[in-house]
């Protein structure tokens, strides 16, 4: 006999011992009477019965909140694209088209269509094509096993074996499913396998399930469909890669069928779906009138492609991207190796409300997009925007001017599927150096170590800034010939902390340091920003291109740690809410498919810095916005009036440009930068603008939209002690080498300037003048002048004759000026009175003198007069 006569026999019996196994099944009374095989029956009755009907994979949502609450869907994931519904909202055409094409008999048998698995298996194995003659139920069965294991999947390997497991041809396999549909059949009613095989069914590609299949093949609901469209549907169930509508020159699909001369589209399917009218109306479920009204129609699918993925959605994909890498991250289970996380996304038919405003997203998009283009010939650009609210952490917008794209097929300039707003283990970069934003944690730091942002200190430029403190690691940090300078140049001064927030001055910034503990700087930099380094290692733990650890040094303290943007928001957030860093969320809240809650992850708030320590610092960093680096971005808002803190920030030669800030509710960075190589953003210009300003046009567009949504308040007034200008005792340096007067000074907490020579009785070239004594603003600069040597005490000549006063000053090789001076005591006739230059005052050779010599003026009654008569009496007449 032959192989194929060899295989009829077998299978035809297998067939039959099947029909007769589901015969005892259902009807027990019939196996006693000796119908069928005993052994067989106790065989089959052994096979596993009981299924466990998992939760089908369907597709999650991800969804901008509006301010009325309704939502916006922003992306779609999944591995089977599916939409459950239930059996109410699908249409009766497709129901019964199903019914009519797959298993008419559906709602008489016990769930093993006896006549239509013998005829199958004569089909297939004579040569007359596969036909699985499988009942709905037994379909839905397979599908469901199927459904099991590819939940269980840890990859796609995995994945295709237990598609192939399910659906390869076997009796085991037969056997399984037609024992699991007799139990099925026993414990759910025809309406609930029904409503559950529409559900589960595959339409073709990721395509699952009569909602998911009639919005993609007819941009419908499954409720909505036509008779025509119900049953071209259901056709696409009996061979999906056949019979599927959306590969119009597929030779499969029967593209080049011609039929009267004319060329019939989709005819493969048209002839699946015609059957199935003829079987519909043949089963008295539609009229002749519908029919032929049916058959006449062409098939003619209305493909709506899904929108899969982050990339479907350009405004808000990077913050997409940021969402699903917070939902695997923080869903994972620990000590397993699935990422739960991942499959719940992909398998869970979560609904995902998010942070975003819709609003402020719409702003960043277009504020970046406008300003920077997705790629230039002159550098690889990169420009992001992010913005946080303060007291929450929850992320209001989140933008970049590349192109969101995962396919690897697809490259080029202005593609790129990093997210350079977030950390490495969020899809984003290793980060980006901040520059002078950086500063805001030393003033941080100045502030809690007890120093006032009106004290001074030493700023000047120099080669040498000696040693660093830092405890962590206890050795302290050499700064060896390191030489910053200042971005406007010159030789810096001494300098409050004020004015080097206000006008962002490095060398001021290194000489606060130098007072400080790097290991308190960075401790604050970390409190604030809620992390580490964006590479997600610790501050102070980067590896240069050498491979070595770059330590957390004096540099640090200008910016040139690698940081994520949204850890910049998230400190500046901090600062503007009290010195509460709240980590950064995306989420606000999760369903699963039944509509039941899912935890979601929180954001952890700490006190980073103390309220007092946050109001001395939003104090100093309001004033970069009136009256600093800021006022690039303030006078170009709306809402200039709100009360806002910010700091700019540029690193060595351009080569990344920040401008971040904050009012009382919003927090945003905007970084315009290299995302790799090192072009200098001076010198790069974009549409005739300076590149390097461009952070300037995207940081108020956005918080405009913030300010007038969210306001602002007031930023509450620090306290007094950091605002003080401390006093200190200035050490008289009189007299004193240059050298020995200027490290008293530095000693006591001062700085000095030389300011040249001065008359002086000090030895010559020592300190002849001091501009200050007693007490002074703690690290202000003391003015020194060098001594000439050229002044001496004058001598002391009050008391002396006139004559003898001025031999003595002559002597001493001063001019004398007299001057008298009336005095009724006659012991100072001739006697010098006064002397100016007063005795032991300074002067030098040549020099006036001048003395008052006193003059004796007489004194007595005056007697009576000698020629007087008396009274009345007349003179004698002469003689």
């Amino acid at each position: 006999m032959s192989d194929v006569g060899t295989g009829i026999l077998g299978f035809v019996g297998m067939s039959v011992v099947a029909g007769v196994l589901v015969t005892a099944a259902v009807t027990p009374a019939l196996a006693v009477t000796g119908m069928a095989a005993n052994n067989s029956i106790t065989m089959f009755e052994n096979l596993p019965s009981s299924l466990e009907i998992g939760e089908l994979a369907q597709k999650s949502t991800i969804y901008a909140v509006k301010p009325d609450g309704k939502t916006s869907p922003m992306a779609w994931f999944y591995d089977d694209n599916r939409e459950e519904v239930a059996f109410e909202y699908i249409s009766p055409y497709l129901k019964d088209a199903a019914v009519a094409g797959e298993d008419p008999r559906f709602y008489d048998h016990g769930g093993i269509d006896i006549a239509g698995t013998i005829r199958g298996a004569l089909s297939t194995v004579s040569g007359g094509g596969t036909q699985g003659g499988s009942s709905i139920t037994q379909q839905y069965v397979k599908n469901v096993l199927v459904s099991n294991d590819m939940a269980k999947a840890k990859n796609q390997e995995e994945r295709l074996e237990a598609w192939e497991k399910h659906t390869k041809t076997s009796i085991d396999r037969k056997l399984k499913e037609m024992r699991y549909a007799i139990t099925v059949e026993k414990q759910y009613s025809k309406d609930d396998i029904l409503r559950g095989y529409l559900n589960i069914a595959g339409f073709g590609g990721q395509i699952y399930g009569v909602q998911t299949a009639a919005q993609y093949y007819f941009g419908t609901n499954a409720h909505d469909l036509s008779l025509a469209q119900a049953a071209s549907l259901i056709a696409i169930v009996n061979s999906p890669e056949e019979f599927r509508l959306d590969y119009p020159d597929d030779e499969l699909n029967g593209a080049k069928t011609v039929v009267d001369g004319e060329t019939v589209p989709y005819a493969r399917n048209k002839e699946r779906r015609d059957y199935i009218l003829d079987k519909m109306l043949e089963q008295k479920k539609i009229t002749k009138e519908e029919h032929d009204a049916a058959i006449a129609e062409p098939v003619a699918p209305k493909i709506v492609p899904p929108s899969s993925g982050c990339q479907a959605s350009p405004v808000y994909a990077y913050f997409c991207d940021y969402v699903t890498w917070e939902i695997k991250n923080k869903l994972d289970k620990p000590d397993t190796e699935e990422n739960e996380g991942a499959a719940m996304l992909e398998r869970g038919g979560l609904d995902i409300y998010t942070t975003i405003d819709m609003d402020l997203q719409a702003a960043a998009y277009s504020a970046v997009h406008d300003n920077v283009p997705p790629s230039i010939a002159e550098a690889d650009i990169g420009a992001s925007a992010v913005s946080v609210q303060v007291g929450t952490g929850r992320i209001l917008a989140m933008a970049q001017n590349t192109v969101y794209n995962v396919d690897p097929e697809v490259t080029g300039d202005g593609y790129d599927a990093v997210n350079y707003n977030s950390t490495i283990d969020y899809g984003g970069s290793s980060g980006f150096q901040p520059g002078s934003t950086f500063k805001i944690f030393t003033l941080g730091e100045w502030l809690k170590e007890g120093h006032s942002v009106n004290e001074s200190m030493d700023a000047r430029k120099r080669n040498n800034w000696g040693t660093f403190k830092s405890s962590c690691p206890a050795d302290n940090v050499y700064a060896g010939d390191w030489d910053p300078r200042n971005d406007e140049g010159g030789n810096g001064g001494y300098w409050s902390a004020l004015y080097n927030t206000v006008n962002s001055e490095n060398t001021g910034f290194v000489a606060m340091a130098k007072q400080l503990d790097l290991c308190g700087i960075k401790n604050t930099a970390t409190a604030l920003m809620s992390s580490g380094r964006a590479d997600g290692k610790p501050l102070g733990e980067g590896i240069n291109s050498e491979g070595d650890r770059i330590a957390f040094g004096p540099s640090a303290v200008l910016g040139t740690e690698e940081i994520a943007p949204v850890s910049m928001a998230t400190a500046f957030a901090a600062v503007a809410g009290g010195g509460k860093s709240c980590t950064p969320i995306a989420i606000d809240k999760i369903t699963d498919a039944n509509g039941e809650p899912v935890e979601v992850p929180k954001s952890t708030c700490t006190q980073a810095v103390t309220p007092d320590v946050a109001a001395g610092m939003t104090y100093a960093l309001q004033r970069v916005m009136t009256d600093g680096t800021g006022r690039s971005s303030r006078y170009k808002m709306d809402t200039a009036g709100t009360p806002m803190i910010g700091k700019t920030g540029t690193t060595d030669d351009a080569v990344a440009t920040w401008m971040s800030g904050a009012s009382s509710k919003v927090a945003t960075v905007v970084g315009v930068y290299n995302a790799t190589g090192f072009v200098n953003l001076r010198d790069t210009y974009i549409n005739g603008t300076e590149a390097a300003v461009l952070r300037h046009n995207i940081w108020p567009r956005i918080m405009d939209v913030a300010n007038n949504k969210y306001g602002g308040d007031a930023f509450p007034e620090p306290d007094q002690k950091y605002l003080t200008t401390p006093m200190a005792n200035v050490p008289s340096v009189l007299g004193l080498a240059p050298e020995a007067a200027q490290k008293a000074l530095q000693d006591a907490g001062f700085g000095w300037t030389m300011d040249g020579e001065v008359d002086s009785a000090q030895p010559k070239g020592t300190i002849g003048s001091q501009s200050a004594s007693g007490q002074a603003p703690k690290g202000s600069s003391i003015s020194l002048k060098v001594s000439r040597g050229n002044l001496s005490a004058l001598p002391d000549v009050t008391g002396m004759q006139a004559d003898q006063a001025e031999a003595t000053l002559a002597a001493a090789g001063y001019r004398v000026d007299r001057d008298r001076e009336d005095t009724d005591d006659q012991s100072k006739d001739g006697i010098v009175i006064s002397q100016s230059p007063g005795a032991g005052e300074n002067a030098k050779p040549g020099d006036k003198v001048k003395i008052v010599i006193g003059r004796f003026t007489g004194g007595g009654d005056g007697g009576e007069n000698p020629g007087g008569g008396t009274d009345g009496g007349a003179a004698p007449e002469a003689g």
